[in-house]
């Protein structure tokens, strides 16, 4: 537990560093503190500027994007991985299509486990998914240009929404 009261220091010759004399101990000081944030907390709105996402459990809209965003990593990377393969290691790539084609790439750890257990060839195919993925995250995908594409993509969408929806309304002729 962390106490955010501070003690006020005894005598105008105290010594700064030194340890405070107080003639109530310092527990009580905790549990006044406890009481007054339990208070505070039940009636005083938050002081955040974020908005609370409710249903995320103890994750956040944050963490949930990037676990898709993990997803759609490991889809790009087989897709990579298979166009390689397709001009240099034919066998490699209709096994890796073959792999592909029955098993569901909506779980990126599920996929690359059933993949490194499938087979030798097919493990040293994960393992490149995996080398492809991580670079391809780190160098290659823009991520400037995610956020610009995010909010230029919602702000559209709302302004059509809206638009469609005072026509509507309105019974005003196009």
């Amino acid at each position: 537990m962390e106490c955010s009261v501070v003690l006020p220091l005894q005598g105008a010759g105290a010594v700064v560093g030194a340890r405070p004399r107080a003639v109530v101990p310092v527990q009580a000081f905790w549990r006044a503190a406890d009481r007054r944030r339990r208070l505070e907390s039940a009636t005083a709105p938050a002081r955040c500027s974020k908005m609370y996402v409710p249903g995320f459990g103890e994750g956040s809209p944050e963490k949930k994007a990037a676990i898709n965003l993990q997803h759609f990593f490991n889809y790009i990377a087989v897709r990579i991985v298979l166009s390689q393969l397709e001009s240099y290691n034919r066998e490699a790539y209709y096994e890796l299509k073959e792999f592909v084609g029955r098993t569901s790439l909506n779980d990126a750890e599920i996929f690359c486990k059933k993949l490194i257990r499938e087979s030798p060839r097919l493990k040293g195919l994960a393992m490149r998914i995996l080398e492809v993925r991580s670079a391809y995250v780190k160098s290659d995908f823009e991520w400037d240009n995610l956020k610009k594409l995010s909010f230029k993509m919602v702000d559209e969408a709302n302004t059509k929404l809206m638009r469609d929806y005072v026509l509507e309304v309105s019974h005003i002729e196009e």
